[in-house]
């Protein structure tokens, strides 16, 4: 009896983003990023403006990066990048904010920061978990968007190394589309 392997899909399962803890803590950064500049910015600054459009950046970028992985490693290593780029530019605005507004920039070991760190670890975590927070005066709520960002960076940076890695490995979708074809032909040949 001959072995009837299947072939191997062209494009392999792709997005499942809304799973990703990068993606969960990009779109809690970004709800927390409008609620605050509604409370602290003029709608009519482009501070306010530019940090929304870098908070979706961030959250948007990864969404579109894992529906590119099917067909594009390339592109999506690219548009993670891009994200964590955004809220890279995101974070400096919030640093900003405080040191123009002359308000205290948390250390890592603040007792505050480590209680916003904390909540990272709550099994479906969203805006809401860290209402409080956000919902505060404007230097507690800066300082805690400030930690929310790292931690979704620190993440973004882990997901990075994971698609280097297995782009190193594995292929992109040329080297899919060859190694199939390959395969297929050789298929026809027995």
């Amino acid at each position: 009896m001959a072995d009837h392997k299947e072939p191997p899909t062209l494009i392999p399962p792709h997005g499942g983003y809304r799973e990703l803890q990068s993606y969960q803590m990009a779109e809690i950064v970004y709800d927390a990023t409008v609620a605050f500049c509604d409370r602290f910015i003029s709608r009519r600054s482009r501070t306010h403006d530019q940090m929304v459009q870098a908070a979706r950046s961030g959250k948007q970028n990864i969404a579109e990066g894992c529906m590119a992985s099917g067909t594009s490693k390339k592109t999506e290593l690219k548009l993670i990048g891009v994200a964590r780029a955004s809220l890279e530019e995101l974070l400096l605005d919030f640093q900003d904010y405080l040191r123009q507004k002359g308000l205290a920039l948390w250390s890592k070991d603040h007792p505050k920061a480590r209680e916003v760190r904390r909540l990272c670890y709550r099994k479906n975590r969203s805006y809401t978990t860290y209402r409080s927070y956000i919902e505060s005066p404007p230097e507690i709520a800066a300082n805690a968007a400030v930690c929310i960002i790292h931690q979704t960076n620190y993440l973004l940076d882990q997901q990075l190394r994971t698609l280097e890695k297995e782009f190193l490995k594995e292929g992109g979708f040329t080297e899919r589309l060859y190694r199939t074809r390959i395969q297929a032909r050789n298929r026809g040949r027995r």
